[in-house]
């Protein structure tokens, strides 16, 4: 029998999807549905410690590799939105509260409240792309990773995972700084920054100018960033960004990702896609003569 059960930092999941930040995961109602479709654990949208409103329409658009988008983190504020965590305490999967600030403290108070209230475990957004003052403004600069890091474990007691952003000159360096202040895994990669312009308009068409691209067109980057974020150091990491069926996730989990986290296929497919994707697994698994995902994580790095 094959096995899909996977381990996190301490965190058991029945398998290695996830539901990724930024999708579906604004209500416990949205978040319990991922969870009920098959997804071994669930992430919910980035929140902050004050309430804010993000960018006026248009935010999202579909472009011929995947999406383009520039929601500019809208979320309710933390302290609203612990409402929500607490009608989880009785959900079956670990249930991950993103988390964003613009310095250090807000990150950690952030944290410390979704955990008070619930949480699993916390993910630190330090890769949006297209919010000033955070996100990928932080998380390029190795130092404000480790502080930001530092600071969250610091005053929870709960894995922290680092996001980090594909948008720099060397993800190893980012990771090695998220390690050292912690981290208790990576996650790797948001979006990577891009823009469209509407050619009869001569305007760009995000009302922010600027997004991040998702969608299988990144995947390849997303793949390379895992290879080497597992050569970098040892901490268990999950592989986001591309993942559209069951060899995309084999894919990332032979680069050295642990899990994988889909999120832009579920506007194409819809949630049953967490479940095909555990059953192509399996059904590789068993023709390599596999027994459980463990086996097959990092094994590109051994060829």
């Amino acid at each position: 029998m094959v096995g899909l059960r996977t381990y996190i930092a301490g965190l058991e999941m029945p398998n290695p999807t996830m539901l990724a930040s930024g999708i579906l995961g604004t209500t416990a109602d949205m978040l319990r549905e991922a969870a009920n479709a098959g997804a071994g654990a669930v992430v919910t949208k980035s929140v902050s410690l004050k309430p804010r409103e993000g960018y006026p329409n248009p935010t999202v658009i579909q472009v011929d590799c995947g999406f383009l988008n520039a929601v500019g983190l809208p979320n309710p504020g933390i302290h609203k939105f612990i409402d929500e965590i607490k009608r989880l305490r009785d959900l079956n999967v670990p249930l991950i509260v993103s988390v964003f600030g613009f310095k250090p403290e807000e990150y950690a108070e952030a944290a410390r409240l979704a955990v008070e209230a619930g949480a699993s475990a916390v993910e630190l957004n330090l890769s949006c792309p297209h919010v000033k003052g955070t996100g990928a403004e932080i998380g390029q600069d190795p130092e404000a990773v480790k502080l930001t890091v530092k600071a969250v474990k610091d005053c929870v007691d709960r894995p922290v995972f680092a996001k980090l952003t594909p948008n720099t000159s060397s993800i190893s360096d980012l990771a090695r700084a998220a390690a050292s202040a912690g981290a208790d895994g990576i996650t790797a990669i948001n979006t990577v920054r891009a823009m469209a312009i509407d050619i009869e308009t001569f305007r760009p068409v995000l009302a922010n100018r600027f997004g991040g691209l998702s969608g299988a067109a990144i995947k390849p980057i997303a793949v390379r960033c895992v290879y080497e974020i597992y050569e970098a150091i040892d901490v268990p990491i999950i592989g986001c960004g591309g993942v559209r069926d069951w060899r995309d996730a084999v894919e990332f989990m032979l680069a050295g990702a642990r899990a994988v986290q889909i999120g832009s296929a579920i506007a194409l497919e819809g949630l049953s896609i967490f479940k095909r994707i555990c059953e192509g697994i399996c059904g590789f698994l068993e023709r390599k003569g596999f027994r459980s995902v463990d086996e097959i994580i990092g094994l590109a790095h051994k060829k």
